[in-house]
């Protein structure tokens, strides 16, 4: 059985509504959101690490990257690290290198959402090639793999932080205003 069609059974037994997009090749996630014309907020791209000895996937939106400190905390975990590129391939046979889908009960693994990703209504992310995305609610995603939310992620050191104009004067650092309010 093709990945596709494990997908479609996955959540075709959940019973929950998505939409498969396809697209021209993209290898990152700012390729895929520029192929389908989205914002890089809403790509939930795939980190796979592995927490003391098991391999557990990091789901967080395209622009941010993984604090191990805490995804490793959030995890309860002792020890944590990226995998390397040869136990991604083995965790994933079915997939395209770079597009594992975050379907960690697919694969044995728990899922671990960051917070700013949880916020978004709706989420897209790669369904195992580069060239098929997969388009659902932020909350059928979250009934189909149960994942721990938490705060992990963050703003790469080479990007500027994003601000954006609120009531035509204020500016505002939403992924700060989401962090405070949601920790109150």
């Amino acid at each position: 059985m093709s990945l596709i069609s494990s997908i479609h059974e996955y959540l075709g037994e959940a019973r929950v509504a998505y939409t498969v997009l396809p697209h021209s090749p993209a290898h990152t996630a700012q390729e895929g959101t520029a192929a389908i014309h989205m914002p890089r907020r809403d790509w939930a791209k795939v980190v796979i690490c592995v927490a003391d000895g098991k391999a557990i996937q990091a789901v967080l939106s395209a622009p941010l990257e993984v604090d191990l400190d805490l995804l490793g905390t959030l995890a309860g975990a002792k020890t944590i690290r990226l995998a390397v590129e040869g136990e991604v391939r083995d965790l994933f046979p079915d997939c395209e290198p770079g597009a594992m889908p975050p379907f960690g009960p697919l694969y044995g693994q728990r899922v671990f959402v960051d917070g700013d990703l949880a916020a978004e209504p709706v989420v897209v992310f790669n369904a195992g090639t580069h060239t098929h995305a997969i388009r659902m609610r932020y909350a059928d995603f979250a009934a189909t793999t149960r994942p721990t939310v938490g705060w992990f992620a963050v703003q790469s050191p080479d990007r500027a932080v994003e601000w954006e104009r609120v009531d035509g004067e204020s500016l505002v650092n939403w992924r700060a205003f989401f962090r405070m309010t949601s920790r109150e």
